[in-house]
């Protein structure tokens, strides 16, 4: 058995003792909490932990605490901004050399200076992950370290560093902290079957709304990161480490997004070098990189990985513990020292003491390198954004696997000769076929204009970006560029930014490599998504701009919002909302919730309301003095929501979008739906994936799950009836009772399988020559974005043109064999990715992907893929809203 060191934060605090003088005297976390963080079976919650917080803010001149906004459910979400006294008290001049570096406007000579003068600016948060509990308790431990300690490196560190601190999901953190505590026998506490979702919304999902920044935390965190601060290190704490490792860390497998600077990875391989040097020098085994874990760099849309379309270098480590002890499994494998796991750990019982020692330690390994080498750190983001208006201010032609491909297929053309000339010639010819052809160019800005049919919706994109730190322009007159005119009112990003990378990210395709663990193996699934390009999701029209152009273009403020509201009052009886844009759905919901009076014309799906001074609009809207003789009156349907116990991240996306969109509904859940007698409840119910058991795997909706298991006897009792999942044999003939008593089922994603579980008519389209499912070796179709055909005639498409691009993810495809079946959305070509990565795409063609049909006197209305993913593809928000007016 390897003997540990003692724990890192234990020398350090004794080491206070021996102090001759020492400035102050802070609270060490045990007089506060009651137990040292680390000790087993203790866990704090938010409200101690915010108090301590305080209280450190009070009692230490080296901390400031700040409150970045508030969370979901209200709580106060804390920054601390820790550093010397001296360094506190010129914050603001510190906090404006890491904006200036990162904007990278200033001039060369200027940015050296700064570098000499500044001081490097390191993110540290924890807690995303509310029962990841390591990186919640990590926070509280170094921020007393930082705050107390008066060894050299911690002096050293306040000297030449300043150090965000950021509490990253408080509502999560109370719910988890009380949900173990609860217990007074610490042998029956356990961070498990917690009864909801550990964010309002999006549980664990909340680490994939970075550039969507849904979430009110989110936003919170991104004014910080690219507004505000533009820290030039983050490190985003997480849980859990690969079977037989102790922590997953940097730097990350292959492969990283194109648009990086190649400063970017070398700085993550570089701090990955310090941490895992570190833990190596305390004799702290069980760290792994690299190919040891499924962690890379690809993805935009994480806490992490976002800051990297920044060109800040953002650090993950996934750590195991709990403060029940834990046994670390045996993995022959990971005990063969590799590049990978320099230094493997033996199987042994593991403490929650250990896991904050090691998380401290990496911390100050971070910590140290921004310290020592804050010169280089500010420099490098300058040199980073400096690098990004050059590319975007000049001709270039970006390097991805389509792009090199044309290369090689210009090689294969050829005869190579034995001649080196000719060979050369040869090659540079097939080089022009990439950097000959200035189609290819990246874009020098993109023009949104104001024209477009849904232009709230094209604002919403606008001021994602906005919140992401991108610089936006608006034109105060009509202009025109290539020969196209823009009315005035239109927008223009322009990519000479320093956060260039992420625009090209917004509105670029993601060109995912094929990536495989051999020649003729399996796919290496992407972590996260393979693509994602907002611009498609979102259905926003513009235009790729690939030459310098200017105009009358007025420069919003940086972070500033653009409004939604419009103050133009149509002139009418009537006020017209067309069914192209989706806050007409939400304008509608407004009128019928106030009481008002709301039409929909049968024959396009445009809404109607009574011209009153109570309305708010979000777009120029007509005015009507008569209603079409085609409308009809609507009412509101009562909507059910299914959702279980512990929370579904897709149910909870849903319940967000409904109630941005002002839609009243009610959850329901598995037991309520047995019961039965559904239609004196509800006119439409809705199932997102996982919801209805798989067809033909098993009888409840995943199997092995907890709603197989007996309901624990500790489960409170206002969730005892949220216990349980839907299943084949009870659940499937009430729903088909519902439908045909008049009510309306609507399956997002795999819970489509409703449609074989009622053998509707419809087959696995995923299917070979012989009827088998197609191995991922044939197809395999990550997250991406795909371009999709439309049946525009019916209801349940209105506000649509025939074509969408959407979000697919390997979902259900189907053969419809049932003439009575109308499809909704379908594939009619072998080659319709347009972001992301498809291996086999060609198996796509002619599957239905959404379709619907009556059943008895109601309706199935069936989706394979997820229209409501993740609250982004507002693009495909109107197949749902059609079904629920």
């Amino acid at each position: 058995m390897i003997k540990f060191r003692k724990p890192f934060w234990l020398i350090a605090t004794a080491l206070l003792a021996f102090q001759s003088v020492q400035a102050q005297e802070v609270s060490h976390p045990k007089s506060h909490f009651g137990f040292n963080i680390g000790d087993d079976y203790q866990l704090t919650n938010y409200t101690q932990t915010e108090a301590y917080f305080k209280k450190l803010a009070q009692q230490s001149n080296r901390v400031k605490l700040q409150v970045i906004g508030k969370t979901e459910e209200g709580r106060d979400q804390i920054m601390l901004i820790i550093s010397s006294p001296e360094n506190l008290k010129e914050l603001t001049k510190y906090q404006k050399i890491a904006t200036d570096m990162a904007k990278a406007k200033i001039s060369e000579e200027a940015a050296k200076q700064l570098a000499k003068e500044g001081k490097s600016v390191v993110w540290i948060d924890g807690g995303l992950h509310s029962t990841e509990v390591v990186a919640t308790h990590q926070l509280i431990q170094t921020a007393y370290l930082l705050a107390s300690a008066n060894d050299e490196e911690t002096k050293r560190i306040l000297d030449n560093s300043i150090i965000l601190m950021t509490h990253a999901n408080p509502d999560g953190h109370e719910l988890v902290g009380d949900w173990y505590m609860r217990h007074t026998d610490p042998q029956k506490r356990s961070t498990s079957l917690i009864p909801v979702l550990y964010q309002k919304y999006a549980g664990h999902d909340n680490n994939r709304d970075f550039f969507m920044l849904n979430l009110k935390e989110s936003q919170n965190i991104a004014r910080q990161l690219f507004i505000d601060w533009n820290p030039q290190i983050m490190y985003n704490h997480h849980q859990t480490a690969p079977a037989g490792a102790v922590v997953a860390g940097a730097p990350y497998r292959d492969p990283f997004n194109y648009v990086f600077d190649p400063l970017l990875m070398s700085g993550i391989d570089a701090l990955g070098a310090a941490m895992s040097s570190r833990l190596n020098a305390e004799n702290k085994p069980g760290y792994t990189a690299k190919g040891g874990s499924v962690f890379s760099t690809w993805y935009n849309g994480g806490l992490r990985t976002t800051t990297y379309f920044h060109n800040m270098i953002g650090l993950l480590t996934e750590i195991i513990g709990n403060p029940t002890p834990y046994e670390i499994p045996l993995v022959s494998k990971r005990l063969i020292p590799s590049s990978d796991t320099q230094n493997p750990v033996i199987p042994q019982k593991w403490h929650f003491q250990q896991s904050i020692d090691y998380s401290v330690s990496l911390n100050y390994a971070v910590m140290g390198y921004a310290a020592r080498y804050k010169d280089e750190v500010l420099y490098n983001i300058y040199r980073m954004g400096r690098n990004s208006i050059e590319r975007g201010s000049k001709d270039f032609w970006p390097l991805s696997p389509s792009k090199v491909a044309l290369i090689d297929s210009a090689m294969k053309g050829s005869n190579i000769s034995s001649n080196r000339e000719m060979t050369r010639g040869f090659e540079k010819r097939s080089l022009e076929t990439l950097f000959g052809n200035k189609n290819l160019r990246d874009p020098r800005g993109y023009i949104l204009p104001s024209d477009q049919k849904d232009f709230s919706t094209a604002k919403k994109f606008l001021n994602a970006l906005i919140q992401n730190g991108i610089e936006v322009k608006q034109a105060t007159a009509d202009f025109t560029v290539n020969g196209t005119s823009y009315p005035a009112g239109s927008y223009v990003i322009k990519t000479n930014q320093a956060f260039r990378p992420h625009i090209l990210d917004m509105f670029e395709p993601q060109d995912h490599p094929d990536d495989f663990e051999y020649p003729g193996g399996p796919p290496i699934p992407p972590y996260d998504a393979a693509g994602w390009t907002l611009a498609y999701l979102m259905d926003i029209k513009f235009d790729r701009i690939l030459e310098d152009f200017n105009g009358p273009f007025q420069d919003l403020n940086l972070g500033e919002q653009i409004s939604l509201l419009n103050s133009k009052k149509p002139v009418g009886k009537f006020v017209k909302l067309p069914a192209e844009i989706n806050d007409s759905y939400k304008i509608a919901n407004q009128q019928l919730n106030n009481k008002g009076k709301v039409w929909r014309d049968q024959v396009s799906g445009d809404f109607y309301i009574e011209n009153k001074g109570n309305m708010t609009l979000t777009f120029d809207a007509a005015g009507a003095n008569a209603l079409p003789k085609s409308v009809k009156p609507l009412k509101s349907l009562r909507i059910g929501l299914w959702d279980t116990y512990g929370g579904s991240m897709a149910s909870g996306w849903l319940r967000f979008n409904l109630e941005q969109h002002h839609y009243n509904f009610e959850l329901v859940f598995p037991a309520d739906i047995d019961k039965g007698n559904l239609n004196s409840k509800f006119d439409v119910l809705i199932f997102p994936g996982g919801a209805i058991p798989r067809f033909g795997t098993s009888t409840t909706t995943r199997p092995g799950n907890r709603g197989e298991m007996a309901m624990p006897d500790h489960i409170p009792a206002e969730y005892k009836n949220r216990w349980g999942r839907l299943s084949a044999d009870k659940s499937i003939p009430v729903l088909q009772e519902f439908m045909e008593k008049g009510g309306k089922v609507i399956t997002i994603g795999n819970s489509s399988d409703l449609a074989e579980h009622l053998k509707l008519g419809v087959e696995d389209a995923l299917v070979d020559q012989n009827k088998v499912p197609l191995k991922r070796t044939e197809f395999y179709t990550p997250g991406s974005v795909l371009t999709a055909k439309v049946n525009s005639g019916v209801p349940s498409t209105w506000g649509y043109a025939d074509q969408i691009d959407l979000y697919y993810s390997n979902d259900n495809l189907y053969k419809i064999t049932n003439k009575d079946i109308t499809p909704l959305i379908w594939f009619d070509s072998e080659k319709v990715l347009k972001s992301g990565w498809s291996w086999g795409e060609k198996y796509l063609k002619d599957g239905v992907l959404a379709f619907e049909t009556n059943i008895g006197k109601g309706k199935l209305v069936s989706f394979g893929n997820d229209i409501n993913f993740r609250a982004q593809t507002h693009g495909t928000f109107k197949f749902l809203f059609n079904q629920l007016q």
